[in-house]
């Protein structure tokens, strides 16, 4: 036993160590860059459901074989390839999206959103989503909406899903 704890922690240098360090660190990488990219949380847009500061991963092949459906989170490309927000896909195209006294109306029906927990004041007149794009819209919704970077997205600039 001792001797399997020593050579666990202290393995004989020779090519296969070199061989499988080689494909372990490149599975690592292709792993946690291409299917599964860590996030940290800056900011309180999707407060309560996920916290600032907090660690998550994105699915970069969650949309792979399906679209985007109605309250999935995403993560969006915002600037180049490291500036990234996280949104929740409120109306897909075609639909009619627009805020009335800070209750979601999607193609003029109220919609329930069990995660937002605090009340607004948010007001936006009807507009349509336009063909390939989608309708974006953090969950804190406490916050005025000047504050808030929001509304239509294109479909491309959605980089995966949030794992959980």
């Amino acid at each position: 036993m001792a001797n399997s704890v020593r050579h666990f922690f202290l393995p004989t240098l020779n090519l296969w160590f070199g061989i499988r360090l080689l494909l372990v660190t490149g599975a690592a990488i292709f792993v946690f860059t291409q299917m599964l990219v860590p996030l940290r949380i800056e900011g309180r847009s999707m407060e309560p459901t996920y916290h600032d500061g907090s660690l998550n991963f994105c699915w970069r092949w969650r949309y792979l074989f399906s679209e985007p459906e109605h309250g999935d989170v995403v993560m969006i490309r915002f600037a180049g390839r490291r500036v990234m927000l996280l949104k929740r896909i409120v109306a897909l195209a075609g639909e009619t999206v627009a805020f009335r006294e800070g209750l979601l109306f999607v193609n003029g029906r109220k919609v329930d959103e069990p995660y937002v927990k605090t009340s607004s004041d948010w007001q936006l007149d009807t507009r349509t989503v336009e063909p390939g794009k989608v309708y974006v819209v953090g969950d804190n919704r406490h916050v005025a909406m000047n504050r808030h970077l929001f509304g239509q997205v294109e479909r491309q600039r959605i980089v995966g899903g949030i794992l959980w």
